[in-house]
């Protein structure tokens, strides 16, 4: 955590996020979405939250602009965050991180997930 020139309390972070389909090799991909959160917030975030910990996030891409040491322009898209809730206990979270947890099944989805085992067709895609 750091304060910005206007001394605002701001954290960053990457949220993992597993896709719900699998790749043509029946693996689920990970998508890191960089995420920056301000003010209180900041303050909850970054002493309630370990890595690892399962949170859901709601807020607003922005595309940011700049020039790096080099003089090269560059562009960082993240997720400003508005507001954060935590998915599960800290106690579970610590459990699930050093293993005592046990699964739910061999691909982490809860058993009767419809998405669990959803192919998705090239053709599906909007774009």
């Amino acid at each position: 955590m750091f304060k910005t020139a206007a001394d605002l309390e701001l954290v960053r972070f990457t949220l993992a996020v597993d896709r719900v389909f699998k790749n043509k090799t029946g693996q689920r991909e990970t998508d890191f979405i960089e995420c920056v959160i301000f003010g209180k917030r900041a303050l909850t975030f970054a002493s309630s939250t370990t890595k690892g910990s399962l949170i859901g996030v709601a807020g607003r891409i922005s595309n940011n602009h700049f020039e790096n040491k080099q003089g090269e322009q560059r562009w960082r898209t993240s997720v400003v965050v508005d507001n954060f809730a935590w998915l599960e206990s800290r106690a579970v979270t610590e459990s699930r991180r050093t293993g005592t947890l046990q699964a739910t099944g061999t691909d982490g989805m809860p058993a009767g997930d419809p998405s669990a085992s959803q192919e998705l067709a090239t053709d599906d895609l909007p774009f």
